[in-house]
């Protein structure tokens, strides 16, 4: 595998990570209610910790059934998503 393969691949198993971490992070900005009870402010943080979470499943779907890009792995990056906003705008202080 040449170098630009290895980047391609790699660019494509972070890509719906970065991309679902975007739309929670918007999302959890837009519902009214969330935005003054964050433990973060802006959209640095949360993105971040979101789409480390999202690298993080990825890597485990990928890891477990040897192929990326499975719609279970995508329906747990994205209940991943959902708990990483829940826990970090400390949604349980409703």
């Amino acid at each position: 595998m040449t170098v630009y393969l290895l980047a391609l691949h790699l660019f494509h198993l972070i890509l719906p990570a970065a991309v679902l971490a975007v739309l929670m992070v918007a999302l959890a900005n837009w519902l009214p209610g969330w935005r003054g009870r964050a433990a973060w402010t802006g959209w640095l943080a949360p993105w971040l910790w979101t789409f480390a979470a999202n690298v993080a499943v990825s890597a485990a779907g990928l890891t477990w059934w040897g192929v990326d890009g499975k719609m279970a792995t995508y329906g747990a990056m994205a209940v991943v998503s959902a708990l990483v906003q829940f826990v970090g705008r400390r949604g349980w202080r409703a």
